[in-house]
């Protein structure tokens, strides 16, 4: 299988991938570093995973960073990129990657504002780092996508509506970032299988993942859609800014 960016495409850039201690942002941040981008790998709880990825990494030559941050506390966001200016000095590529809402136990309003204001504020913190060709990707699903037009089951749609409000405000941020060079896409995936979502949405609506494999024909894994977002962060900056990733048929218009 060749390599999912050309070796050596992004040396001397840096990249930082939100949540990516695992799953989806952990194969993006790898993909980046073995590119020859230097790395910042961001995790909310799981250090010790996320220190095995970073010394992996720096086996390819790459320096790579590891940063707890909890993006939903603005402190702890302004807070990690002050130690990514201090190491790197500032950022080519800004993955928003880390999402949520499923978890058990989190405040009525948690996945609001994981997925729609701690994504403005990660944003907004790290402008200042973002060079003037720097590319920004947010990470999303066909799910929250299309909520407006397709519905999707009761048990997910709560975390759709908030990452659907999450990707509407970035978007109305595209003009600026432009002003400054700064391109911007969105990745939207079908489900993936693998993920944590997925799990999640699994055990909530059995049959639920082979209901949706079948009705697409395929459903990408973590390692092929991180592939997607990883090029997202180099191809030109499609004209509407959304890359759409797996089968689109069962889903209306936006």
């Amino acid at each position: 299988m060749s390599q999912t960016l050309p070796s050596g495409s992004l040396s001397g850039k840096t990249a930082l991938v939100t949540g990516s201690s695992r799953g989806i942002g952990a194969d993006t941040v790898r993909y980046f570093a073995e590119a020859g981008a230097n790395v910042v790998i961001n995790f909310r709880n799981k250090a010790p995973r996320a220190e095995k990825l970073a010394t992996q990494l720096r086996e390819l030559g790459v320096e790579a960073l590891v940063v707890g941050a909890d993006l939903t506390d603005p402190e702890s966001v302004k807070a990690m990129f002050d130690e990514v200016e201090r190491t790197f000095g500032g950022l080519d590529i800004l993955v928003l990657n880390a999402s949520g809402g499923m978890e058990s136990g989190m405040a009525e309003d948690y996945a609001l504002v994981l997925n729609r204001d701690a994504q403005i504020n990660v944003l907004e913190t790290g402008l200042p780092l973002l060079k003037a060709d720097a590319r920004v990707v947010f990470v999303t699903s066909h799910q929250a996508h299309f909520i407006r037009t397709t519905p999707t089951m009761p048990e997910y749609e709560p975390v759709a509506l908030s990452k659907r409000a999450g990707e509407d405000a970035l978007r109305e941020k595209i003009p600026a970032l432009e002003e400054r060079g700064i391109g911007f896409t969105v990745v939207s995936g079908d489900m993936i299988e693998g993920t944590i979502t997925a799990t999640l949405l699994e055990r909530a609506n059995p049959g639920a993942i082979s209901a949706r494999r079948e009705d697409a024909g395929k459903l990408y894994n973590v390692a092929e859609f991180a592939a997607e977002v990883a090029r997202a962060a180099v191809d030109p900056v499609p004209a509407d800014n959304t890359r759409l990733v797996g089968d689109t048929g069962s889903f209306g218009g936006e």
